[in-house]
């Protein structure tokens, strides 16, 4: 199982302590593969990218109204965290159902 976020997210950190198996990709310093993010898009739609972050706001109305999935190349960070591919499925957050999901 892969998460994709960052290693420097509080969230990321609480769901790697809680599954120890899964293997962190750090899509600021790793990038995101193509084939993930766009599956995870198809799944995920807008709820994908996170409007309430520090590089969201950063950005200019014009960049904002960019494709989700350019504005996610171009700005790893603005990618919901974390994403967790189980091969079989994708969960997006650490929220309780996810947690529910993956056995915890």
């Amino acid at each position: 199982m892969k998460l994709y976020g960052l290693k420097n997210c509080d969230t990321c950190r609480k769901a790697l302590k809680a599954l120890p198996a899964l293997e962190l990709v750090d899509v600021r310093a790793d990038g995101m593969p193509k084939d993930v993010l766009e599956r995870a898009f198809q799944q995920f739609e807008e709820a994908l990218l996170n409007t309430r972050s520090t590089t969201w706001r950063g950005l200019s109305d014009k960049d904002r109204e960019g494709a989700p999935l350019d504005l996610i190349a171009a700005h790893p960070a603005l990618m919901k965290r974390p994403l967790i591919d189980t091969g079989d499925a994708l969960y997006l957050g650490w929220t309780k159902n996810t947690q529910a999901a993956l056995g915890l």
